[in-house]
């Protein structure tokens, strides 16, 4: 089974087009971009690109909400 996280973008100076405040992203895990307070996030392109880990906040979703996003994606 694939875990999947989500978090809140908060903050989007400077990538304005990449990334709308208050809505919901999902994360890649990249330990290494961790350890540099960055998050690899699925932005508005589609892609994972790596974003600074401030600009975001995490949330917790239930199992039955995941479920849906994921079959939505």
């Amino acid at each position: 089974m694939i875990e999947h996280h989500f978090v809140i973008c908060a903050e989007n100076t400077g990538y304005e087009a990449s990334l709308e405040r208050r809505k919901l992203y999902e994360v890649i895990s990249d330990p290494d971009a961790e350890k540099h307070d960055q998050l690899r996030v699925i932005d508005e392109s589609g892609e994972d690109y790596l974003y600074p880990k401030s600009f975001f906040v995490g949330v917790e979703l239930s199992q039955k909400v995941i479920d849906r996003i994921a079959l939505t994606a």
